[in-house]
C-alpha cells in the first residue's frame, strides 16, 4: 500500500507540492487507510511504522527540522478536501477526536480516473450564474458527467424561450428562428434602440450559438469530453436566456 513517505521519500520533494496538488494524493491515502467503520485518521499519513510485534512504534516520517512545514502543508491539503466537500468529520466522538470519513463526492472522486478534477470543477462552478430555467437539469447532467446532455438541454431551452417570447410556432426552429426573432428590421425580440450593426450582431449571436451548440445534438450523437468546455457553453446559454428575458419584457411594454 502506498504511503506519503513511499510517494515522497524526500521531504524537499514533498514541500515542492502545492496544497491543491497534494489534496488528491491525500484523498487516496486516506481512503486506503480506512478501517472497517470507514474512518481514517489524517495524522497517520505522515507516520511510518518502526519495529514489529510488541516493539512496533509509529513515528513521523520526515526529519525533525522539516516536520512543522510538512505538517502545515499536509493540513492545508486536508483543508482543500474539506473545502471541496470530499471529506467530513466522522460522526460522534470519533469525529471530535479527529477521525474523518469520505463524503459521497469523495467516493465518486475515486471511482473514475478524472473524478477528482470533475468534482472540484463542479464545486467551483458559479451555479448562481445559471438561468433558473436550466439550472436544475443542467447541474444534474453535469454532476453525473453527462456533458453533452447538459449542453443540449441548455440550448434547447434557448430555442424554446425565443419561440415563446417572440410568439412563434413549432414550425419555427433552429438558426432560422433566431434570425427571424432578432431580425434587425422587424424581429419581435430585436432592440430597435441599438445601431443596425449591433442588432445584426444579436441575430448572428443567437443563430451561431444554436447552429454550433444545439443543432448538432439534433442530428447526431455528440460527445463532449472536456468538462470546462461544457461549463463555458451552458454559461453562454444562460447569457442568451437572460437576453431573451429582457427582450420579452421590452416587447410586452411595446404592445
Amino acid at each position: 500500500m502506498d504511503t506519503l513517505f513511499s510517494l515522497f521519500p524526500s521531504a524537499d520533494d514533498l514541500l515542492e507540492q502545492s496544497p491543491e496538488a497534494l489534496a488528491p494524493v491525500l484523498l487516496r491515502l486516506g481512503a486506503a487507510q480506512r478501517q472497517n467503520n470507514g474512518m481514517f485518521w489524517p495524522a497517520a499519513v505522515t507516520q511510518v511504522t518502526v519495529g514489529t510485534g510488541m516493539a512496533t512504534e509509529f513515528e513521523h516520517a520526515y526529519p525533525f527540522h522539516k516536520r512543522q512545514r510538512i505538517d502545515l502543508l499536509v493540513n492545508e491539503g486536508w483543508e482543500c478536501l474539506r473545502r471541496d466537500g470530499m471529506i467530513l468529520s466522522a460522526p460522534g466522538i470519533n469525529g471530535q477526536n479527529g477521525h474523518m470519513v469520505l463524503s459521497r463526492d469523495g467516493e465518486a472522486a475515486l471511482a473514475e480516473p478524472d473524478g477528482f478534477d470533475r468534482i472540484r470543477a463542479l464545486r467551483s462552478f458559479p451555479k448562481a450564474l445559471l438561468h433558473p430555467s436550466i439550472a436544475t437539469d443542467v447541474m444534474a447532467a453535469l454532476g453525473r458527467g453527462d456533458f453533452a446532455t447538459a449542453v443540449r438541454d441548455a440550448f434547447t431551452m434557448v430555442e424554446i424561450a425565443v419561440r415563446e417570447a417572440g410568439g412563434f410556432t413549432h414550425d419555427d426552429f433552429g438558426d432560422r428562428l433566431m434570425r427571424k426573432a432578432f431580425d434587425p428590421s422587424n424581429g419581435p425580440l430585436t432592440d430597435r434602440s441599438l445601431p443596425e450593426n449591433e442588432r445584426k450582431g444579436y441575430a448572428h449571436l443567437f443563430a451561431g450559438a444554436i447552429g454550433a451548440f444545439k443543432n448538432p445534438h439534433s442530428h447526431r450523437r455528440v460527445t463532449i469530453e472536456d468538462m470546462r468546455m461544457a461549463l463555458d457553453q451552458v454559461l453562454q446559454a444562460s447569457h442568451l436566456l437572460r437576453i431573451v428575458d429582457v427582450a420579452k419584457v421590452r416587447r410586452a411594454k411595446a404592445i
